[in-house]
C-alpha cells in the first residue's frame, strides 16, 4: 500500500464519515487511532445528522457536524461548503466511496482529500488514492473496521492492533430513557435487577435482512415465560413490524417503535442482558457495550463484519444464493427461513454461557426475576 501520510503535519483534519449506523460505529477505531496520530490536531467528523450521537463523548473528535442529504437543495449544500472552507482543513478522509463524498470536500477547499477509488470521476476528485484490500486483482471482503483502518494507517494513523469499538452514553441520554421507561411503567433500577431481551426485528437495508416475524414472537414468548422483560425496539419505518411481531405474541413485550432517539438507544442497549438481531444498526450497539447477542445474517456476509464478534452468536445457513445482497427477495428467503426458532433459542443459551453460567441459568429458569 503506498503511503500519503502529510509531509506536513495536519492541524486541521475533517473526516467523512459512513452513512450507515453500523458502519459509523465500525469505524471508531479508525478515528481512535487518528486522535492518537495527530493529538494536537483539531479533528471534525461529518456524519448524517440522525447519526451525530453515536460520536458524541468519545474524545475522537473534536466536534462533529451533520452532513446534509443530497437532497437538502443548493442552498444547504452551498452553506456547508462554505463552512467547510472557512475552517481551512488541510487534510480530508473521505470514508464512503461515492463521488459525492469526494465532490463535496473539493467543493469545501480541503488542502488535500484522501480516499479510496472505484471509480475514475472519484480517482480524479482525490489528491491521494488509498489502494483498497484486494487478492488476485480483485477486491477482498475485510471488515469494515480494518477497511476504515487502512485508510487511517495511510494518512499516518496506524492502529491496525487495536480494533475495538467504542461508543459513550451521555447523562442528557441516560435521563431521555428514564422518562421513555416511566412511560410504560418502568425504571432504570429495574433494568439493573433484570437486565432486558432487546429484540430488534427491523432492518432499513429491507426485508430481506429480517427474520421471519412468527418466528420471533415465539422466541420472545420463551423468555418472557422464563421471567424476563422483553422488549421490541425498532427505527424509523419499522413500526408496522414490531406491531406485527408483538400481535403474534401470546405474552406482553414492551415496545418502543421509534420513541426511542439514538442517544436513548444506546442507553437501552448498553443495559441489556441478550439483544437479539438482524444484521442491522442495533446489532453493532451491542457489539460496542459488550452486550451478548444473536444475530441472523442472510443475505449479507459476515467477512465485512467479522471483527468484535466475541459476545456474538452469529446464525446462517448455507445456500448457493447467499451472500447476494439483495434488499428483497425475488424467491422463497430460505437463508434465513432455514434458521428455526429451536436453533436461535440455543444460541442464546451459548453465548449466555460465554457470558457467565449464572446468567445463562437466570434466562433458562422458568419464572426467574
Amino acid at each position: 500500500m503506498r503511503s500519503v501520510v502529510p509531509v506536513k503535519r495536519p492541524e486541521r483534519i475533517l473526516v467523512r464519515g459512513p452513512n450507515w449506523l453500523g458502519d459509523v460505529i465500525m469505524s471508531t477505531p479508525g478515528l481512535r487511532a487518528l486522535r492518537r496520530a495527530y493529538p494536537d490536531a483539531r479533528i471534525v467528523a461529518q456524519v448524517p445528522a440522525p447519526l451525530v450521537p453515536l460520536l458524541e463523548g468519545t474524545g475522537d473528535c473534536d466536534e462533529i457536524w451533520p452532513v446534509a442529504s443530497r437532497r437538502a437543495g443548493r442552498g444547504v449544500l452551498r452553506r456547508e461548503a462554505t463552512r467547510v472552507a472557512a475552517s481551512g482543513f488541510d487534510l480530508g478522509i473521505v470514508i464512503p466511496e461515492s463521488i459525492s463524498s469526494a465532490l463535496r470536500m473539493r467543493q469545501g477547499r480541503v488542502g488535500r482529500i484522501t480516499g479510496f477509488a472505484r471509480d475514475p470521476i472519484r480517482r480524479w476528485l482525490l489528491d491521494d488514492v488509498v489502494e483498497a484490500p484486494s487478492e488476485w486483482g480483485r477486491r477482498r471482503w475485510v471488515s469494515r473496521e480494518r477497511f476504515v483502518m487502512r485508510l487511517m494507517s495511510a494518512v499516518g494513523a496506524d492502529g491496525e492492533s487495536d480494533l475495538g469499538l467504542r461508543l459513550c452514553v451521555m447523562p442528557s441520554e441516560e435521563k431521555r430513557l428514564e422518562q421513555s421507561l416511566g412511560r410504560v411503567g418502568l425504571g432504570l433500577a429495574e433494568l439493573r435487577r433484570s437486565p432486558p431481551v432487546i429484540l430488534a426485528p427491523g432492518a432499513s437495508f429491507g426485508p430481506s435482512k429480517c427474520w421471519p416475524v412468527r418466528r420471533y414472537a415465539e422466541l420472545a414468548d420463551r423468555f418472557a415465560r422464563r421471567g424476563r422483560i422483553v422488549m421490541l425496539v425498532g427505527g424509523p419505518g419499522e413500526g408496522a413490524r414490531l406491531e406485527a411481531v408483538r400481535a403474534a405474541m401470546r405474552t406482553r413485550p414492551v415496545v418502543f417503535d421509534d420513541v426511542l432517539d439514538l442517544g436513548a438507544l444506546k442507553a437501552l442497549v448498553r443495559r441489556a442482558g441478550l439483544l437479539v438481531a438482524n444484521d442491522a444498526g442495533t446489532r453493532h450497539l451491542a457489539a460496542a457495550f459488550g452486550v451478548p447477542g444473536v444475530i441472523f445474517f442472510g443475505p449479507t456476509s459476515v467477512a465485512k463484519t467479522a471483527d468484535n464478534l466475541e459476545p456474538i452468536e452469529i446464525l446462517e445457513a448455507d445456500h448457493a444464493c447467499r451472500p447476494c445482497y439483495r434488499r428483497a427477495c425475488p424467491t422463497d428467503h430460505r437463508c434465513l427461513r432455514s434458521i428455526s426458532v429451536e436453533h436461535a433459542d440455543q444460541a442464546a443459551m451459548r453465548v449466555l454461557d460465554r457470558v457467565g453460567p449464572w446468567w445463562s441459568g437466570a434466562f433458562r429458569r422458568d419464572g426467574a426475576a
